[in-house]
């Protein structure tokens, strides 16, 4: 009796430290302010052309976090107040806004020229990249990003406006979707969120 009961003894005490061993810390939970979108199965890659005639896709920066906006130049109202959102929040950043990356995609690439986005674009923040394609590639690269986007007709044939979805793709530093940002909430969210990726 005495030896099974060291036996079972024994048998506790050597399943304590395997048993320990199988448990993980539990991580913890991020608050972002925006909305999480960590995990979603869309947004993968783009295949475009930036304002200096460079081919570029998502992976070209990778070790940034990426903010990601669909716009058009002669937008009124939502793309120069997301633009000059995104300059205060590179200024409140500080040295840590080096890591981070603002893309505008055009929707509208019938007007919007390589010339007009070198110049729109870096106007906000000379860090800031303009991307264009083909009709065809903005239409692929918008059903992959699921952004909607659609000529309003103007008085003339050439001043269409472009109704589009208002708000910003931030994906982290290895590539992957994290966040939406939607339009109007000003830049203190979007430094407490990226403050949160970047470290």
């Amino acid at each position: 009796m005495k030896k099974l009961l060291a036996l079972l003894t024994l048998a506790v005490l050597a399943a304590g430290p395997l048993a320990g061993c199988g448990e993980k810390p539990a991580l913890p939970k991020v608050e972002f302010k925006n909305t999480d979108l960590s995990g979603l199965d869309y947004a993968h890659d783009f295949a475009l052309t930036d304002h200096t005639g460079k081919p570029r896709k998502l992976a070209d920066f990778k070790g940034k976090a990426v903010v990601m906006f669909f716009g058009y130049t002669q937008c009124p109202d939502v793309c120069p107040t997301t633009m000059a959102e995104m300059e205060s929040v590179m200024q409140a950043l500080g040295p840590l806004s080096d890591q981070v990356q603002v893309l505008f995609v055009t929707v509208d690439p019938e007007r919007d020229t390589q010339a007009l986005l070198a110049q729109y674009v870096p106007a906000f923040d000379k860090r800031f990249i303009g991307l264009y394609g083909t009709p065809e590639q903005t239409a692929a690269v918008a059903k992959e990003f699921k952004v909607f986007y659609a000529k309003v007709p103007g008085k003339t044939k050439d001043s269409y406006t472009v109704d589009h979805t208002a708000g910003s793709y931030v994906f982290d530093k290895t590539g992957k979707l994290r966040l939406f940002v939607r339009h109007g909430l000003g830049p203190e969210p979007i430094v407490h969120d990226l403050k949160l990726l970047l470290n």
